[in-house]
């Protein structure tokens, strides 16, 4: 698989639109049997409320995983994105319900490298609350 998105076509600003990744509760049990991470606080509300929490919180490293297909779905080649790597803001919060919560993921290239590289910034938000920080990629292009 090789990235579909070409260095030439990219400019520095040059977005990659918004999309809202779901997260419910269902969600976070199947992450906690991929992961093998089965912190309560990611599925039990006394215990997340008993931790200081507000409610049952997602996985930092789910939400940080949908910021990060974001740009794998954007350059079409999960293996083009080089670097990786974020700061967690905030948690993501997901109330016992059948809607659940999204988290937005938006992108913008703010500077194109040697080597058909580009880096991307990432925003992150949930409920209009920044999620993720300092989140950026360097992904080679075609």
């Amino acid at each position: 698989m090789a990235a579909s998105v070409a260095f030439d076509q990219v400019e520095v600003g040059t977005e990659i639109p918004p999309q809202r990744y779901p997260i419910q509760r269902l969600t976070l049990v199947r992450y906690c049997g991929a992961s093998g991470d089965f912190n309560t606080i990611h599925w039990n509300e006394r215990i997340a409320k008993s931790a200081g929490l507000p409610d049952v919180i997602a996985h930092g490293m789910l939400t940080m995983a949908e910021a990060a297909r974001l740009v794998t779905d954007w350059v079409g080649d999960p293996g083009a994105v080089e670097e990786y790597g974020v700061r967690f803001a905030k948690p993501v919060v997901v109330p016992d319900d059948d809607t659940g919560v999204e988290v937005e993921v938006a992108g913008q290239v703010t500077e194109k490298l040697d080597d058909n590289r580009a880096v991307v910034e990432l925003s992150a938000t949930s409920g209009g609350v920044e999620v993720l920080a300092q989140a950026r990629a360097v992904v080679r292009l075609a």
